[in-house]
């Protein structure tokens, strides 16, 4: 298994590996992703007789993000390995791929998040290093 930075020739595995990721989410921002690598950044794993089998996605956040003590902040926004490939490492060395992009772009954290009923999700953050900072009940209103 190899990890690479995805490009353009890499577009159609990227959209289909968040499409199982994000069922619901359209594949515009790949595009804006891969115009602005300073910003952001996605990695694919590849398996020579298998193809993409997993991706991460990070992005640099210059606003507050929860936990965190400096700016700008290095965020895993999505991180997904094909069921068959889990727990063989793959997700490890994607998020080491978003830390070694994250302190190229001079940030010193890696912040990220999950629902609050998603215990798998949870528990892959912990067994990558992460550590549970806060918990948060989000509200919403419609107006008008």
């Amino acid at each position: 298994m190899h990890i690479v930075p995805a490009t353009w020739v890499d577009r159609e595995d990227l959209a289909a590996l968040r499409r199982a990721l994000w069922p619901d989410a359209g594949d515009g921002d790949i595009a804006r992703m891969l115009h602005e690598p300073a910003r952001f950044a996605a990695f694919i794993a590849r398996e020579p007789n298998c193809g993409a089998i997993g991706f991460a996605e990070a992005s640099l956040r210059h606003d507050y993000v929860n936990g965190c003590d400096t700016s700008p902040v290095g965020f895993l926004e999505g991180l997904y390995v094909v069921p068959y490939f889990r727990r063989r490492g793959v997700a490890a060395s994607l998020v080491r791929a978003v830390e070694q992009w994250t302190l190229a772009q001079g940030a010193r954290e890696l912040a990220s998040d999950a629902l609050i009923d998603n215990f798998d999700g949870q528990r892959m953050h912990v067994a990558l290093g992460f550590q549970e900072v806060e918990r948060v009940v989000s509200f919403h209103k419609r107006l008008g």
